[in-house]
């Protein structure tokens, strides 16, 4: 492999990709990240096991309520200095250098590459909260933002912007710089495919030694518990839906059928590879989305059409407040919402960020970041305006679940709850189920492969068997946690996670700094020419 500028690459270490693994069983695994991970995994399980879940969430949320709390403006300009990083990148110079050097070509064409980005970072998300977040701001659920009056126009405004604040330009910068920071690497400078690499001109051979196995292995634990939370709300979420439409009881057994449908599908996607897996259910999801989207849209025109300029008024007008720590009388709800959400995102962008770098290879750092944060801010802004848009005309007009009860119940059943109104709502939320129920295939399929690649140190080509491994691991923590304490179990997972993310804020800030070293190696640097004239 050549590379433009040998500085910081592969090239300029003795370390080689692989060095450290094990081959056993068939299988081909990096010793001492993936000996940890599987260690820290089960002692995690049995010591929840041991807990009453009560006590044991009782503790961990004030323990996440004080990292929310007096850590709210690392998270907050974290968020910022990432979104504004990555702008001032994109309009540099920088912003030509192709990952993989200048004759890579892509893998993936463009529409299915930004079918992935969804599939594995935000698509659950969007049908979680589609409905339940704009409405939640607008009924005053948990707080308002900025102090918005609610159940009024202004408030509407806010709700729904507020909403794209979320969903739109901090939180894909948070994903898009963690990802150019490992795919530069990987493909620039032929480093694994681990969150190490990205820290090698800051810390030299160092991360190859014990500083680099802490970083892979957290990495590694904040994936996998990150992933097993997501599964265990969706296999709620889908249960809900399956109950509501069909009316078989909600109960454990059909959550735990739910994760073990989830986990099998995900391991046959595993088995058939990323174009016959990942690609080609992120591609039919995506279809099926943009279905549903649209047929809403349609039904709702003209409350969709104002619903979408609102969420952009309120976006632009009040995404510099939103972004702020000081000066705020909304506090309650910058910590439980805000501040929660950027925790969340740099929780997940790890795993987003290597499943994305694997996927990008031949975009331009300029191509790179227009597409993982424009394209996907558009899509967001479309559907929390118009599923959130629907919910809160609903409301107003008293239709509906929704407009009867003035808000939301049940987060789980908001979306179901919207589509009750139609006469078409049963076919409507089997549809809804659907989406949910591939997204959480994709989701799983894509963090076993990048959880794979952590543990067998940084390889792209490893044994299949080693994503199945971790795709299992993923399904049994959600349910055993699902198993000994219901949804209180997942919750309290789900705040380890926000708890880990406070380092990681700072990882990938410092990452940010060690992928502007790299850039400049790229940059092509004068050449000064001297001659020595000799006058006698």
């Amino acid at each position: 492999m050549s590379f433009k500028s040998k500085k910081y690459s592969i090239d300029s270490t003795d370390y080689q990709v692989g060095q450290d693994n094990i081959n056993k069983w068939g299988m081909d695994v990096h010793n001492t990240v993936f000996t940890a991970s599987v260690g820290l995994s089960i002692l995690f399980i049995v010591t929840l096991l041991a807990l009453a879940p009560e006590d044991a969430k009782a503790a961990i949320d004030s323990v996440k309520s004080a990292v929310l709390s007096n850590f709210d403006f690392l998270f907050m300009w974290g968020a910022n200095l990432l979104l504004l990083f990555a702008i001032v990148l994109a309009f540099s110079p920088l912003g030509k250098i192709r990952l993989g050097g200048d004759e890579a070509t892509t893998d993936y064409s463009t529409l299915s590459w930004i079918a992935m980005l969804f599939a594995a970072g935000m698509g659950i998300g969007l049908i979680f909260w589609g409905v339940a977040e704009p409405t939640a701001f607008f009924t005053n659920w948990y707080g308002t933002p900025l102090n918005a009056e609610a159940y009024t126009p202004a408030g509407r405004e806010v709700a729904l912007g507020a909403t794209v604040f979320h969903w739109g330009l901090h939180a894909w910068a948070i994903y898009g710089m963690a990802a150019l920071c490992l795919a530069y690497f990987v493909y620039n400078k032929g480093l694994p495919l681990s969150m190490r690499s990205v820290f090698y001109p800051l810390l030299g051979d160092r991360v190859w030694g014990r500083i680099g196995d802490v970083i892979d292995v957290l990495t590694v634990l904040v994936t996998l518990f990150g992933l097993a939370t997501s599964l265990g709300l969706g296999g709620t979420q889908a249960a809900s839906g399956i109950s509501h439409v069909f009316g078989f009881e909600n109960s454990l057994y059909l959550q735990q059928f739910i994760i073990l449908l989830i986990m099998g599908l995900a391991i046959l996607s595993v088995m058939r590879g990323m174009d016959g897996g990942v690609k080609l259910l992120s591609n039919l999801n995506m279809v099926i989305a943009f279905v549903f989207l649209g047929f809403i849209a349609v039904l709702n025109f003209t409350t969709v059409l104002d619903s979408v300029s609102t969420a952009i008024i309120g976006y632009v007008k009040n995404i510099i407040p939103l972004s702020q720590t000081t000066g705020r009388d909304d506090t309650t709800w910058l910590h439980g919402w805000t501040v929660f959400y950027w925790a969340w995102w740099v929780a997940y962008a790890p795993f987003f960020g290597m499943f994305v770098a694997r996927i990008s290879k031949g975009r331009t750092v300029r191509e790179f970041l227009f597409c993982v944060m424009i394209i996907p801010t558009l899509v967001t802004t479309a559907w929390m305006s118009v599923f959130g848009g629907v919910a809160i005309e609903q409301i107003i007009d008293k239709v509906g679940v929704l407009g009867i009860e003035q808000g939301i119940t049940d987060v789980s059943l908001s979306l179901f709850y919207m589509l009750d109104a139609y006469p078409i709502g049963n076919v409507l939320s089997v549809i809804a189920v659907t989406l949910i129920i591939v997204f959480f295939v994709t989701t799983l399929d894509s963090g076993s492969i990048v959880i794979d690649s952590m543990t067998a140190g940084g390889k792209l080509e490893v044994p299949i068997k080693q994503k199945v491994v971790w795709a299992i691991i993923s399904g049994v923590i959600a349910m055993v946690m699902l198993w000994i304490g219901g949804t209180q179990s997942i919750q309290a997972l789900q705040s380890i996670t926000i708890i880990a993310a406070l380092p990681f804020t700072i990882i990938l800030l410092l990452g940010c700094v060690s992928l502007l070293k790299g850039l400049l190696t790229e940059v092509d640097q004068p050449k000064a020419s001297t001659k020595l004239t000799k006058q006698n």
